[in-house]
């Protein structure tokens, strides 16, 4: 049986790692992201959004085929640290890193790349907080943010001294990826959907 959560003065749930992950087990209808103690609960997506991320991946897994590297949808936790988890729309995994997610189906560890589609509900926590997460995972080399109010892809990109290139792409151009090799236009992540290509459309 899952604990019952604890929660503190602001109505967040307190739980252990182990009591979140009971819970992630018997939670079939919503997700909850684990960080530093504290668990929430995660907003639904709207059709943008999944089909966003079935493009990413669908494009990432026909580019990567039978190298080192693998892509991951959102229904796998991926853990940042022994106190984050989070469940991003896309993650890639590389080399022995690999091997990680097989010894647990339902975790994946030492992300590579981590893929988050933007809404009006989470695009201020994808640009903030939960960039600070990321930024902090020591496996993570590169954070894409793609928009859904028109065609835009953001990428962050770890440097030697941090986190300091970012690039920014919009409808006609080709999204590289370098800590996996690949490159895909950026229509190739819109595809059969009704996101227009700028603010202006």
């Amino acid at each position: 049986m899952v604990a019952e959560p604890r929660s503190d003065q602001a109505g967040r749930w307190r739980m252990t790692v182990e009591e979140w992950r009971a819970l992630e087990r018997e939670s079939h209808d919503v997700r909850h992201e684990y960080i530093d103690g504290y668990v929430y609960a995660m907003a639904g997506g709207t059709q943008a959004n999944a089909r966003i991320a079935f493009n990413a991946t669908s494009v990432l897994d026909a580019l990567l085929g039978d190298g080192p590297c693998m892509a991951y949808m959102v229904d796998i936790a991926t853990r940042l640290s022994a106190t984050r988890y989070t469940y991003p729309e896309v993650v890639v995994i590389c080399g022995e890193d690999a091997a990680v997610a097989k010894r647990d189906e339902t975790e994946i560890d030492l992300p590579r790349v981590v893929i988050e589609v933007l809404s009006e509900s989470t695009e201020r926590y994808d640009r903030g907080r939960k960039f600070s997460y990321y930024r902090e995972c020591e496996s993570l080399q590169e954070y894409v943010l793609v928009a859904t109010e028109y065609q835009s892809i953001e990428v962050h990109r770890r440097l030697e001294a941090g986190w300091g290139l970012y690039r920014a792409y919009g409808p006609g151009d080709e999204v590289e990826l370098a800590s996996v090799g690949a490159r895909f236009p950026v229509a190739a992540l819109y595809r059969r959907t009704d996101v227009p290509l700028t603010p202006s459309d």
